[in-house]
């Protein structure tokens, strides 16, 4: 059974035709997923952070069954933070078609679900993103945005200004401006969309920093005890998640605010699959909110998609 490397993968996921897959299977709903499995372990009682197991299965009756594995380790230093497998089995006989590279499937979906996500919610003539996080995601979320939205100027903020700047000089050949940027608030000031990938435990961002139309894309906080958005901004904003309920507990930006009474449950106005069953992505005033968890669909689409795009080039059978 063959690998499929980080490279080829991202060689075979290009956001368009993934965005466009991902609406189409939100749409119709024809995937099986069932709850993901979440295990918090420390491997060193040196360490105070733990790491988070993540197993992730989905499957299609008439097409593919699929697995991730992944390890989610905050303190990893020469090694990357996420790593894992993505495993492609036949569903109706069980026989592994293909194993692949797991961040690359994870950082690719995430970002083509957070743009999908902005084609209904951003302003439609958006222009300039923030990009506040320097990590794998960054430049993935920035390319996908720039997918559907007329992105003219990218300004990049991140803990360290060296990892800002090294981002910036890593997209200086697309088609738009990139710039680090040394303070989060004047950034707000001028983005139209302010996407956020971060492995904060508090807040970052804040709604009184909020401008009056705006789009704001929470991708960190994948634990129900981290945050990337205070109180007063998840207050502010029109709520939409990936997939519902499970959203609600899975992330700190949702789950505490929920659990201290500052928004309900209700506060969610919608997620993907109600979003791509819209005829057409509407233009909305105010200020929009899109908060990603991650959901095992997104993993199912982009793998299917990898193998059909090797297997029309003939290189795997």
């Amino acid at each position: 059974m063959q690998y499929i490397d980080a490279n080829t993968v991202r060689q075979s996921l290009e956001y368009p035709a993934l965005i466009s897959a991902l609406r189409k299977a939100f749409r119709e709903q024809n995937v099986q997923v069932p709850q993901r499995h979440h295990h918090h372990y420390r491997y060193s009682a040196d360490h105070n952070r733990e790491n988070t197991l993540l197993l992730m299965p989905a499957w299609q009756a008439d097409g593919y069954l699929g697995v991730k594995t992944v390890v989610v380790a905050p303190d990893n230093t020469g090694e990357p933070t996420i790593q894992g497998q993505y495993t492609l089995f036949d569903a109706a006989t069980g026989t592994p078609r293909v194993v692949m590279d797991a961040a690359s499937i994870t950082a690719r979906r995430t970002a083509a679900a957070s743009a999908l996500a902005a084609d209904y919610l951003a302003p439609v003539g958006a222009h300039t993103l923030l990009m506040v996080g320097t990590g794998t995601l960054a430049p993935e979320l920035i390319r996908a945005h720039a997918t559907v939205r007329p992105i003219k100027e990218v300004l990049i903020w991140g803990r360290s200004a060296e990892k800002a700047r090294a981002v910036a000089t890593a997209l200086q050949d697309e088609p738009f401006e990139v710039s680090p940027c040394s303070d989060i608030q004047s950034g707000m000031q001028q983005a139209d969309i302010v996407s956020c990938a971060t492995m904060s435990r508090t807040p970052l961002i804040y709604g009184k920093w909020l401008r009056e139309e705006q789009h704001i894309d929470l991708v960190g906080a994948y634990r129900p005890d981290m945050r990337e958005a205070d109180d007063l901004l998840v207050r502010r904003v029109a709520l939409y998640a990936d997939v519902m309920p499970h959203a609600l507990s899975e992330t700190g930006d949702l789950a505490i605010p929920i659990a201290e009474g500052v928004i309900t449950p209700q506060s969610v106005l919608g997620d993907l699959p109600s979003l791509c069953k819209s005829s057409a992505p509407a233009e909305r005033t105010g200020v929009t909110c899109f908060k990603s968890v991650g959901h095992a669909l997104e993993d199912l689409v982009a793998a299917s998609l990898v193998h059909s795009q090797i297997k029309s080039c003939s290189r795997i059978g």
